[in-house]
């Protein structure tokens, strides 16, 4: 039932954690959206708890999935059978990813993950450069944040060397952040990978979610 952890993640005020937890407790999506009150659960965030009783009956279902929908945004939700392995066993996966792009291009059992300075010397940014030039001709799939610096300078090698490369971002996807970075965006969806997002399209990029 996609439409129920879309709904769950579109309150701002709970977090992944919480929703695989009573996800986990009840079995089933819908069941524990639709509970009559949220169970004692050992290490259950409380104040989660609360805030979800108090903000989900403001959740126009329909409306929220709409949203996402109209927006030509992609999902994998924690249940699905895509949802990446190596995700799934983090301590604290996110319940849902939205992207735009295509990740089934993407070989997500071979990553790199690169991450790095904003303000990255030009002798850091050739040294990315040349580590990843060596996974040319490969099905290697490089991850990065695409802030600038490091993050830049990953996504643009591997695009130089025929990669694929995936995207995450601290915010909605109705937000591109830094601005500057619109251009790589673009080149990344267009065949290239993904850009992905833990996060409700209209959630802004607060500085607590970039270490998130």
């Amino acid at each position: 039932m996609q439409k129920y952890w879309i709904a769950f993640s579109s309150i701002e005020e709970i977090d992944s954690t919480f929703i695989i937890e009573l996800y986990n407790y009840f079995g089933d999506i819908e069941s524990a959206f639709n509970c009559d009150k949220v169970p004692f659960i050992e290490g259950l965030n409380a104040t989660h708890a609360k805030n979800f009783m108090r903000y989900r009956d403001k959740v126009d279902i329909n409306k929220v999935v709409n949203e996402v929908e109209k927006r030509g945004i992609k999902t994998i939700t924690y249940e699905d059978g895509s949802y990446p392995y190596m995700l799934k066993n983090i301590p604290n996966p996110p319940a849902v990813l939205y992207y735009y792009g295509d990740l089934s291009i993407c070989n997500l059992q071979k990553t790199l993950a690169v991450v790095g300075s904003r303000r990255a010397t030009s002798y850091a940014k050739d040294a990315v450069s040349k580590i990843i030039s060596g996974f040319a001709g490969t099905d290697m799939c490089i991850v990065s944040g695409l802030a600038s610096g490091i993050d830049t300078a990953a996504h643009k090698s591997a695009l130089d060397n025929g990669l694929k490369t995936i995207g995450v971002i601290a915010g909605g996807l109705d937000f591109v952040y830094p601005s500057s970075k619109k251009e790589l965006y673009k080149t990344i969806i267009n065949g290239i990978g993904a850009v992905v997002s833990e996060y409700y399209p209209t959630f802004e990029p607060m500085k607590f979610r970039f270490p998130q």
